[in-house]
């Protein structure tokens, strides 16, 4: 399912020489093309994949996994500065979805960490405050939430690896009919563990009428049959194909003769 059908930016001339108005002067037509329902941003680091990435989050105002809410997060305030300029055009809008870092990660295994100690401690606080009937009610209520939370993600997703535990939590939280915009997602897997995210990915897409725009230096999921990947290593950005990518044609040649490579370093 495609919701999101396009971006359309109009940076006046008078921003187009300070950040972030300068990327998208140089980098993006006037319109970003979202035609199928998984997008691929690909560059270098700095080449502005994520900042987009950011920008059409913060427009959206999905929930971020982890951190601070996009609205209140203040590494995307310059980010923000776009949205004003910024246009979504939609198929329909979804109010399913969600903008994940993999650095926020970390945050998100804490906080559910310690929202689960919280629950614990408030059942307990509840015996100095209320007896008999009363109290098996207010407890029973709380520990209800916290069996939701256990249920959902575990009782302690930081016993998991990181990998682990980022899989876990998209296989709860992506659910049909959702736009979700990934910022580098594979930084924490396995090879193994990149196909199992692959595999879902390709699921949702097919059956799950889900959209999925994600920035990555992955060579594993850019391998996503149907996809459209960006460059951002052109100005300005376009459209390209799989086996032209710098990444995947250089993967490929070092897989294929690791030594040839080595031997320059």
């Amino acid at each position: 399912m495609v919701f999101l059908r396009s971006v359309r930016f109009r940076i006046p001339n008078e921003e187009q020489n300070r950040f972030p108005f300068d990327l998208t002067s140089r980098l993006v037509p006037e319109v970003i093309e979202f035609p199928t329902p998984v997008t691929f941003f690909v560059g270098e680091n700095g080449s502005g994949k994520s900042t987009i990435l950011e920008a059409i989050a913060a427009k959206i105002n999905l929930p971020a996994i982890g951190g601070e809410a996009v609205a209140y997060d203040q590494t995307l305030d310059s980010v923000r500065q776009l949205n004003q300029h910024m246009q979504l055009i939609w198929n329909r809008q979804s109010h399913r979805g969600f903008f994940m870092r993999s650095e926020d990660f970390f945050n998100f295994t804490r906080v559910m960490a310690q929202l689960i100690k919280e629950l614990d401690a408030e059942a307990e606080a509840m015996e100095d405050i209320l007896t008999g009937y009363g109290l098996q009610l207010a407890q029973g209520t709380i520990r209800g939430q916290r069996q939701a939370l256990v249920n959902k993600y575990g009782e302690d997703l930081q016993t998991k690896s990181h990998g682990e535990s980022i899989l876990h939590v998209l296989l709860e939280r992506i659910v049909p009919g959702g736009i979700y915009l990934l910022d580098e997602p594979e930084t924490p897997f396995s090879p193994q563990r990149l196909l199992s995210l692959l595999s879902l990915i390709k699921q949702m897409a097919e059956t799950g009428n889900c959209q999925f725009i994600i920035a990555t230096h992955s060579p594993i999921l850019l391998a996503l049959p149907g996809a459209v990947i960006y460059s951002f290593d052109e100005e300005p950005i376009c459209i390209r194909e799989y086996e032209d990518l710098d990444h995947v044609r250089l993967t490929r040649d070092f897989l294929n003769a690791p030594a040839a490579f080595l031997r320059h370093l």
